[in-house]
């Protein structure tokens, strides 16, 4: 009985040792090359949504719908770093909605459902846009006072994805993050 108790204390004992080798090997094998390839992600994700944005802006559908599937694409891949368990789960759940809502915006071609797609997509997006900027990239919160709806956006000049007929410079930049703030 007295073996079995210490053959558990030290089978217990290794794996806590060896997941904390595991954890700090796994934290020092950043390298270059991974930050460049999760760099060259979070622009995948940016350029995506932005491609929607102007799509819209323009009324193209289709290519909306193109640059949606590479949105889902881009966001599938996209993994989260230095998280807790807690923000690891709500940003998982947050991805999945915006991997949904990209999909419903490739799935059609009627622009005024994409464009409502787009506005529950950027109210997501934005939440998590710390996560997904950049380096040396500005992101601007627009928002919509028709609508009171929001879009991200590259530059501070207002072209309103949402009503661009009518009211294609109507809107305010609401906040930003990266390299150039308000």
């Amino acid at each position: 009985m007295k073996n079995l108790i210490i053959a558990l204390i030290l089978a217990v004992t290794t794996r806590s040792v060896a997941a904390q080798t595991l954890m700090k090997t796994s934290s020092q094998e950043v390298t270059a090359d991974l930050v460049a390839k999760r760099e060259a992600l979070k622009k995948e994700v940016i350029s995506s949504y932005l491609e929607i944005k102007n799509n819209l802006i323009v009324s193209d559908s289709l290519q909306a719908s193109e640059s949606a599937v590479k949105l889902a694409a881009a966001l599938n891949q996209f993994k989260f770093k230095k998280l807790t368990l807690e923000e690891m789960n709500a940003a998982t759940i947050m991805r999945g909605k915006m991997k949904d809502l990209a999909a419903r915006i490739a799935g059609t071609h009627v622009i005024n459902k994409q464009r409502n797609y787009f506005m529950e997509l950027s109210e997501e997006m934005w939440v998590l846009i710390e996560r997904f900027v950049p380096e040396k990239m500005a992101l601007y919160e627009q928002k919509c006072p028709m609508t009171g709806k929001v879009w991200i956006s590259d530059v501070k000049e207002i072209k309103n994805p949402y009503f661009p007929k009518n009211m294609l410079t109507c809107g305010e930049v609401t906040a930003s993050v990266g390299i150039s703030k308000i």
